[in-house]
Formats: structure tokens, sequence, C-alpha cells
């Protein structure tokens, strides 16, 4: 598999959206005082602020100037002098990488035909450095104000980028609905994002996207000292801030907003001041964004039995009007989080897509690992029970396929996974979030027994890649480290940065950090303790375990406020934040604290929308973004006109025909 598959795969891990309308009765009655202090506070938090037009024949804040036609071109943006791009073209890129990681844009497809636009929006960026009180590292928070803002309306859409991504990462979810609209779009990379350091060079990335030396400051992350002497090759902020963002999450959101209103302040001085208290406020987001926008919910109430109008922050508690949450990652109590059924997957579901009833599609994970070698390992570790030590294949693929469906799994959401398996996402993802919740520091090698570092010493760099031998680590060129901001994902591999595992002969071998990113979960050995050396190996694993345990749970989500308007939206096919674990659980949470949710669950629906262009998918599955976009339209009429909210669905579709356009009638949406 190419490194420019490898860019793909971990670059689709997830969508973000927004959207935002108001109507001159509906701010009337959000007219309550602003805490006197809350503005003054906002201004502290942020720092590196910049302003920039985006306007004229080849530049716009929707796609800066590149337009479907640029969009769909296989080929990113050239940069003139590839080792020194300039700023606007690392914003050009990265608005084309990020489009085409989150939604399908193929002929055919239906976007900008059926549903959604890229059509161009002039306007201005504001963008900052954001710091939550206790962090170590910044997050990103960027909004974009077209000239076209409607100022009667006084609308703001936040939003959190998905998955890991960069700033602009929620660009075909929020920036596509709310700019047209003539809303303003509030960003946050949510203290994740593309803003890698190279240790080799001492090298990060500034506030606006260029790469500078640690000696220069400015830099949107930076590993301690101590780390930057002791560490080799790559570290990025997801796994190496050591904050555990997504405890943050909710925080980064609302943190978002309040840079929207200070630049709106900024843009439009004689309508000033923009507050929560006159200004409606929608929250949208996917995937890792769509969680987001779910804890930044529950702020602001916090369950509390005052009837203060502020909360513990000096913010109005009903600053936040109306969510839409897609294919969330979300945690709630009693339910399975990400972790857990990601380290399950990473060991399982290679071995039980083997499963020949499933009819799932071909396993080949880019890895090179076959999927039998999962099986293998996986019954050596006991894991498919006594029977599967010295059974077939088949046998142990049926093992594995009836423990994972006894864990929750249902088969849409197996066969779905197939995706994540081959594109190696369960150790990518699992290794990054291992790292995040155990607030651990990058691995340094040679591998140490510091506490601090990872139970699972995966190491990320540049690679060299030959045909036919394995890749090895390299330090960074130049051209590289220049482009990984505007063309990474936020989690490697992908951007030519790759993650590398203990060196090692056999596939047991290395297979064997899956089990160990596992046994942070369970807090148990998969292998049998003998020596000296594994009992000491127990103590350590207890000790990592109770740190990531403890991430986990920081990460725990509660029930929104009450009488705020909240849709979801699911597809019941999603293979890498299955609903029964996610947004099921959490609806029914919501719900027994008397929130108003409504939940769509449509079929046939996976959760990348960028793989739709593929010929095996685009006859099987459906985009996500039609009934995002649907979903806000509804909140927008139920906010501005008083329409009620759409009553929750189960929505059948039926997908397109080979060589067939997508119809609206093949989407079903309700109306």
């Amino acid at each position: 598999m190419s490194a420019q598959s490898l860019r793909t795969a971990a670059a689709t891990a997830a969508l973000v959206l927004l959207a935002c309308a108001v109507s001159p009765v509906a701010v009337a009655a959000k007219q309550r005082p602003a805490a006197p202090n809350a503005r003054q506070e906002a201004a502290s938090m942020f720092s590196a602020e910049r302003q920039t037009e985006h306007r004229g024949e080849h530049d716009d804040l929707l796609s800066a100037g590149l337009g479907l036609d640029g969009l769909r071109a296989m080929v990113p943006p050239a940069f003139a002098d590839a080792a020194h791009p300039s700023a606007a073209e690392l914003r050009r890129r990265a608005l084309w990488t990020n489009w085409r990681g989150i939604a399908d844009l193929a002929p055919g497809g239906g976007y900008g035909e059926l549903y959604g636009s890229v059509a161009r929006v002039p306007g201005r960026e504001f963008s900052a450095f954001a710091t939550l009180s206790g962090a170590k590292q910044p997050h990103r928070v960027l909004v974009q104000v077209p000239d076209e803002f409607d100022a009667k309306k006084r609308c703001l859409v936040v939003s959190a980028s998905s998955g890991s991504r960069g700033i602009y990462g929620s660009i075909a979810v929020a920036g596509a609905w709310g700019l047209p609209k003539g809303c303003a779009v509030a960003y946050t990379d949510k203290g994740a994002g593309t803003d890698y350091f190279d240790f080799d060079a001492g090298i990060g990335v500034r506030a606006d996207g260029t790469t500078g030396p640690v000696s220069e400051g400015g830099l949107a992350f930076t590993p301690s000292a101590g780390e930057r002497e002791a560490s080799k090759g790559v570290a990025f902020k997801h796994a190496h801030s050591r904050d555990n963002p997504e405890a943050d999450w909710g925080r980064h959101v609302r943190q978002a907003a309040q840079f929207g209103l200070r630049s709106l302040d900024q843009a439009f001085p004689k309508q000033a001041p923009f507050t929560f208290a006159n200004t409606r406020v929608i929250a949208v987001g996917i995937s890792n964004g769509g969680g987001a926008v779910l804890r930044a919910a529950e702020l602001g109430d916090e369950g509390r039995p005052d009837k203060s109008t502020h909360d513990k922050d000096g913010l109005d508690k009903h600053w936040l009007d109306a969510v839409v949450a897609g294919e969330p990652n979300v945690y709630v109590e009693g339910a399975r989080p990400l972790y857990d059924y990601t380290t399950e997957a990473a060991l399982l579901m290679p071995c039980a897509l083997l499963h020949k009833p499933l009819g799932a599609m071909p396993v080949a994970p880019i890895s090179g690992d076959s999927a039998e070698s999962f099986c293998n390992y996986a019954a050596a570790l006991g894991m498919l029970g006594d029977a599967a030590g010295q059974a077939t294949t088949e046998v142990r693929a049926q093992a594995a396929y009836e423990r994972m469906r006894s864990n929750g799994w249902s088969d849409e959401a197996l066969r779905a996974g197939a995706l994540s398996v081959n594109f190696d996402l369960w150790r990518a993802v699992a290794a990054t979030y291992a790292s995040a919740y155990g607030r651990f520091s990058a691995a340094q090698p040679p591998r140490t027994r510091n506490p601090d570092q990872p139970w699972v010493s995966y190491v990320y760099g540049a690679g060299q890649v030959a045909p036919g031998a394995p890749i090895s680590e390299r330090v960074a060129s130049e051209a590289e480290r220049a482009a990984w901001w505007s063309d990474a994902s936020g989690i490697p591999p992908g951007a030519g940065v790759y993650l590398f595992g203990p060196d090692a002969a056999q596939a047991g071998q290395r297979l064997a950090p899956l089990a160990g990113l596992r046994e942070l979960w369970n807090g148990e050995r998969l292998s049998e303790p003998g020596s000296e050396q594994d009992a000491e190996r127990g103590v350590a694993l207890a000790a990592a375990q109770q740190r990531v345990r403890k991430g986990i749970e920081a990460t725990r989500a509660a029930a929104p406020r009450k009488d705020l308007p909240i849709v979801v939206v699911h597809g019941l096919d999603d293979g890498l934040i299955p609903p029964a674990f996610s947004s099921a659980p959490y609806v029914a949470m919501a719900r027994r604290s008397s929130a108003q949710v409504r939940y769509w669950q449509v079929r046939n629906v996976q959760h990348f929308d960028a793989f739709l262009g593929l010929p095996a998918l685009s006859t099987r599955y459906l985009p996500l973004l039609p009934y995002i976009y649907e979903a806000l339209d509804r909140v927008d009429a139920h906010l501005d006109q008083g329409q009620p909210l759409p009553a929750d669905a189960l929505i059948e579709t039926a997908p397109r025909a080979q060589g067939q356009a997508l119809k609206a009638a093949d989407l079903a949406i309700p109306r």
C-alpha cells in the first residue's frame, strides 16, 4: 500500500459539523444579563491572534478558491517551494485535505448537487491559540466571518474537528452549512490537530502553519525540555500533550464559541458587543467532534440546584441554543468506552471477518500481517476459548466472531469495520488514546522503564519505504516536515509519519504490542507470567492501567441541559464508533434526565463518507452528511420559527445501483 493510501486512511477517521440560525423573536428571548467579568477573562485565554482576508477570484472561506472541481483533483495544490510553503499555500492545501477526508466529493455521489455546498464565500478569518486553565498545551481556535454575515440574525455555529484533525477538520460540516447562510463559524481542534513536533530537528508549527525552531517560541505544541533532549522522531499533540484533551472537549468547544463572539466584536464594532445573551449559538460535530459538542451540552448547568443564570466560570448557563451530533464518540456510565472496544477490535476483528457467513469484504491489513496470523495469535493468548488452541482458521474465525457479537458488535458494524482493519486504524487509534489517557510522554528510544513512558513503547517518525522491505525509521526531510500541518490527519500513520513498534521477525511478536494495549484496559496479562521479570512487569502494568483508566473516566459524559434541543444522528452500519456503544446509551441516559433529545438511526450508513468514491463501497453505503445538514435545517426552523423538532426515526435507505448517481429517494430523509 502506498504512502498516499496511508494518508487517506488515517485522514478519514471522522466528521465534524455545525449550524446556526436566529430570529428576532428568538434573540429577544435570549436577552439576559451577561456575567460582568466573563469578557475580560475570555480575552486572557487567547494568544497569537491573527486576522486574514479571503476574497477575490482565487480565494474564499470554504475552499480557498478551489471550488468543487479543485477539491476533486487527485493531486493536492502544489507549493512553490516544497520546503518553505507560504501560510496561504498551507491553508489552501489544508482545506483540500480536510474536504477530501470528510466528504464524498466523487461525481455521482451527490455533493454540491443533491446536498451540500462549496459556493464561494468571501470573508475574514480570525485565529488564535486558546488555553484552558491547567493545560500544558494550547488548542487552536479559528472563526470564519463571511462578508454577508447576517447581523440581524446574529448566528454563530461552533464546531470541533472530527477525529484528531487540524483546525479545518470540520469545514465540510459546519462551514459548508453555516457560511452560505450568513452565519459565522467557530472551530476548535480540541487539543489534538496537526501541530507535529520533530524531535530530531527541534522544529514545530507556528500559528500560521509554517514551521519554526523551538528556540524562537510561538509554537502550537512544544514538548518539555526533558522530552526534547531525550526523544527522537515525531510527537503529536493528541497523544503527547500530556493533557488528556478528550476530558476537556466540551470546554474546548465553549472556548471556541467565546472566541467567536470576540471575533464578531472585532469584525462588526458597530453591532458589538456580541454576547451569549444576544447571539444564537448552535454546536454541531461528527465522530470525535460529535462527542465534543455533546460534552459542551452539559456545561453551564452541571446539575446544580441553584437558580443562578451563570455557572462557576462566570459564563451564561444558557450559552448554547441547540446541538446536532453525528456518529458521536461519547462515553456514558455503563457503556463501553472507545478504548475498550478499539483494543478488542485490534486483536479480534481481523480474525472475525474471516467468518464466511458474515460476508465481509476481503481482509488485507496494510500492516502486512494476514488475518490468519491474528487468528493464530488470539488463539495462542487464549482469547478464543480452549477449543480454538488446535483448531482450524475457520473454527477460530467463528469463535472470534461469536465473542465480538456477544460483546455488543452487530453484523453491520463488523462488516464496515473491515475498513478500519485494512487501514490499520485500530492499532493507530489504540496507541494514540493509550498515550493520551495515561498522559504519557513520547516514547524515548532506546525504550526506558520511566513510569512516564507509555506501557507499549510505540514511536513515531518518518519512514524509509523500499519495495519488499519493512518500513524503517529515519529522520524527516525539510519538505516532509513542512507539509505535516496541511496534510496530516492528527494520528499517524499518514503524511509520511509512521507508527513503529518493537522490531520483530515473527507475526506473534509483531502483534504483541496490541495485547499490551488491551492489557491497559483489563489490567491482566494476556500471556502467562513466569519469570521474575514478568512479575516486575505486572507491577508496572498495574500502575500504567490505573493511569489509563483514570484518563478514560475523566471523559465520561454527563446529562445535557434539560431545555437544550439536541439531535443525534448515527449510521447503523458504523464500524468505527458503533451506535450500540455510543449514541444509543447516550440518548437513553439523556432521556432519563428529561433532556430534549431526538435520535435518527440510518441504515446503510457507515463512518467514512470519504471512502464512498470507491466503487465497492458506493453501492453498499450512503453518506452521513445529508442527514447532518437536514438535522441542522430542522433545528434552524425550530429555533427561528417555532417548528417542532424532528421526531425519532429509523431511516430505511436504499443504496444506489452500480453506475447510478445518488438520488434523493435513496436517502429517504424524513420530512
